[in-house]
């Protein structure tokens, strides 16, 4: 269909626009005229933004009420009323009733894409006759307002199409919810389908996404309560829609382009059903699938369908609450969160964090607690009474929120958590010593193989290893390692290993070392030693204690380490906990870096010995 149109962008009494006639803002932008869906021969009066791709709507007069003729005519008359009418010359959508006469009204459509009436010379938004961006379709668009005007009563919401064919009233809309502290959410008729969140300052809680281009803004005050966003960039254009299946997307397009593009509207998953765990459970996905998991001190209310992965029944607490001592109870951290259901929160913006969860744990409902603006490094405050619902674990946004538990649950997790890491390193040395056997092994096995590559081998890199002097590193007399460590005395003892025990050595000019004394019963020869010490020097790493020397003097062979105390590289690279205990010493730590040393060195041995095997 071809249509028509001037330069015009307002309508004065009397004036009309019918069939392929249409009204164009001043710059050019936004267009107003008479459209039928694909599929569909009934007519609307509609704006879209012009000359961009693919064609698409952003508000409708009449979505209820079509033209089922290509006949429709739009006036204003006398009253400042904007009016539809059929081929019968019936109203069959008009902007709103007023029985006074208005002087000189003008109905103008602006690049904002928001359609007035107003006096001719009013220019004062506020004081507009009418506008259509109080009377919101499926687009939201910068400069519209979602929410509430608390002193008129005025709710503006979005409200999808009933199908892509269809723009009349559908099923799903977006709302913002003034129970407890604001929030927005999806609804599917009158249930809540998506919950967006509640405005941390930044960003709704659970949609923190940004558009290129554009600024957001929730307003929050005794008159009213809206979220707004606006274009930053004149060349960059961006809408809000709500599409006829409740999802929402922002796309966005640029003057030079012209070609929408869809943003994501964020992690776009069953995670963003409302309440999908239940109660006091975190959502949050393990690859491809979502994931349920009770909130730190509650367990499952049904375990039994719980572990069907069916989660909506949600968890309850472990233990029964005793709220007679607000000292029992303490705060979890959970961090990149999306922050509950609000409905039902208690807010004030003055409270600092700590004052926050002081106010919780005098209440014995509180369950819960967070910063209400994260800006500035937080400030306000959110408090949670009785459950947390809608609880949702981000992969790299979102908001720390503090769970109250008492504090018998704050061990217990903490005991977990020591469990848990001591378990990982265990795991991961068993592992790596195994692998590293296995390459061992499979080494020695081609060497046995192929005897003549390996005497090669032997001859190029490790011949000369058994009548080479060690002179890479420093020796260190017997008497001065019996005197630094108080003759051997078992008080400097700090463990032992399975080639002998290990001590600590106090030099005279203050430096700490070491020591790990051979035992005579090893069975290593001089040889054997001279190859390990110096195979060992070769094989340092920054995981493993530094060698520093050794000591060869009759009978008595020994290596010289470099000293770690408590919380050096044992503490960084493994960890607190290295051992199943939860009081593992520094001492036993120590040891514990001498038998992965002691590992490394037993595969070397092994090597050597297929290589003298094949010599």
């Amino acid at each position: 269909m071809t249509r028509t149109f001037s330069l015009r962008d307002h309508l004065a009494v009397n004036q009309s626009i019918q069939a392929s006639e249409t009204l164009v803002s001043a710059g050019g932008i936004v267009e107003m005229g008479f459209f039928s869906p694909r599929n569909s021969t009934r007519r609307y009066l509609g704006l879209w933004y012009r000359n961009v791709s693919p064609f698409s709507v952003v508000w409708v007069a009449n979505r209820n009420t079509p033209l089922e003729s290509n006949s429709g005519v739009l006036k204003l008359n006398e009253k400042g009323i904007l009016v539809l009418l059929n081929g019968a010359n019936k109203t069959i959508w008009s902007s709103n009733i007023s029985d006074t006469a208005v002087s000189n009204p003008i109905a103008q459509l602006l690049d904002s894409g928001n359609l007035i009436v107003k006096s001719g010379w009013e220019t004062n938004n506020e004081n507009f006759l009418w506008q259509s961006f109080d009377h919101l379709c499926d687009t939201f668009l910068a400069g519209m307002k979602l929410g509430w005007n608390l002193e008129t009563g005025l709710e503006r919401f979005l409200l999808s199409w009933k199908s892509v064919d269809d723009p009349s009233e559908g099923e799903y809309s977006m709302k913002i919810d003034l129970r407890g502290f604001p929030q927005a959410v999806i609804l599917d008729g009158f249930e809540i389908k998506i919950r967006v969140g509640s405005w941390n300052g930044q960003s709704w809680a659970g949609y923190p996404v940004s558009s290129p281009g554009s600024s957001q803004t929730f307003v929050f005050n005794e008159k009213e309560v809206y979220y707004e966003f606006g274009h930053v960039d004149s060349s960059v254009y961006t809408v809000l829609t709500m599409n006829p299946l409740g999802a929402s997307q922002r796309i966005f397009w640029t003057t030079q382009t012209r070609t929408r593009q869809v943003i994501s509207s964020g992690e776009e998953d069953q995670c963003e059903n409302y309440a999908f765990c239940g109660a006091n459970a975190v959502c949050s996905y393990d690859g491809n699938h979502p994931s349920c998991e009770c909130v730190k001190g509650y367990v499952p209310k049904n375990p039994q369908y719980w572990n069907l992965s069916v989660w909506s029944d949600g968890c309850a607490p472990r233990n029964k609450s005793n709220c007679k001592n607000s000292s029992t109870y303490g705060f979890l951290k959970y961090t990149d969160m999306k922050l509950p259901d609000t409905s039902s929160s208690w807010f004030s913006r003055t409270m600092n964090l700590e004052d926050c969860q002081k106010q919780c744990l005098e209440n014995c409902s509180c369950v819960a607690c967070a910063n209400l603006d994260v800006r500035g490094g937080g400030s306000g405050c959110l408090l949670w009474f009785n459950s947390l619902v809608d609880l949702r674990k981000f992969s790299q946004w979102g908001q720390d929120l503090y769970i109250k538990v008492p504090t018998s649950e704050l061990d217990y997790v903490a005991a977990e958590a020591r469990r848990r890491n001591v378990k990982k390193k265990i795991v991961g040395i068993t592992v790596g010593a195994t692998i590293f056997g296995i390459i061992i092994t499979c080494v020695c096995i081609l060497i046995i193989k192929n005897p003549g590559a390996a005497r090669k081998f032997y001859i190029k890199h490790y011949k000369n290893i058994q009548t080479m002097e060690v002179m890479d590193l420093p020796t260190f007399d017997f008497s001065v390692l019996s005197n630094a460590t108080r003759n051997f005395s078992t008080e400097n003892k700090l463990g032992e290993g399975g080639f002998g025990p290990v001590y600590k050595a106090t030099l005279v000019d203050g430096r700490e070392l070491a020591v790990k004394r051979l035992s005579k019963m090893s069975g290593q020869g001089l040889d054997e030693f001279k190859n390990e010490v110096a195979l060992i020097a070769k094989l340092q790493h920054r995981n493993l204690v530094k060698l520093l020397g050794c000591c060869i003097e009759g009978e008595e062979k020994m290596l010289i380490y470099e000293y770690m105390p408590n919380q050096s590289l044992d503490y960084f690279v493994f960890g607190r906990a290295l051992t199943i205990y939860s009081n593992f010493t520094w001492q036993s730590s120590y040891v514990f870096l001498f038998m992965i040393n002691e590992i490394m060195e037993t595969a070397t041995a092994m090597l050597i010995t297929c290589l003298y095997l094949t010599r």
